[in-house]
């Protein structure tokens, strides 16, 4: 069964390592006949949640009008939801957790998304894959919130300048990750 996939990217470095495997996943999601949209939120006007609660209030998700609105729609059409992101200082990089943080829109506004299929894919400079943790455990818990069901992980250590992931398997692990979905 085709399916609708949002993949949203938390890196600003066009060309790096998890820009890599994202490229990959697609790639491999498209072959099987998914349909991908992408969203790179660092290139976007995202800014965090303001605390307001008035999420759906006015005919959008967000009361603050941003590009984050613009990617509601497909979030609620798609069937699955990739999130891709580097390490930045053991946690999600800003560019990214704007979006995640405004995901508690959904829930304010009695929005059902559960159901959907959640996956996470992330690289860190350092060999520790504990520093990973920063990413995987919020996007575990987000998907648990929003009842998602995880469909896998691609976490790669080690990584830092742009071409360290085709030192490793990063990029196979995500494509396989796409078989998965």
């Amino acid at each position: 069964m085709n399916k609708k996939i949002v993949v949203i990217t938390g890196s600003p470095r066009k060309g790096g390592n998890s820009f890599a495997m994202t490229e990959a996943f697609i790639q491999r999601a498209e072959e099987k006949g998914h349909t991908v949209t992408r969203f790179d939120a660092a290139m976007m006007d995202i800014g965090g949640c303001h605390a307001c609660e008035t999420c759906y209030k006015t005919g959008k998700a967000c009361s603050y009008d941003d590009d984050f609105n613009r990617m509601v729609p497909v979030i609620l059409d798609a069937d699955v939801v990739v999130f891709t992101m580097p390490v930045y200082w053991y946690s999600i990089p800003a560019q990214i957790k704007g979006v995640i943080d405004r995901l508690y829109s959904f829930v304010v506004g009695g929005k059902d998304i559960s159901g959907k299929t959640c996956a996470l894919i992330a690289c860190c400079e350092e060999n520790d894959m504990t520093v990973l943790d920063g990413v995987r455990v919020p996007i575990e818990r987000t998907a648990a919130l929003l009842k998602w069901n995880m469909a896998g992980e691609v976490l790669v250590p080690g990584v830092l300048n742009k071409g360290d992931i085709e030192k490793t398997d990063g990029c196979k692990q995500a494509a396989a990750l796409a078989e998965k979905i």
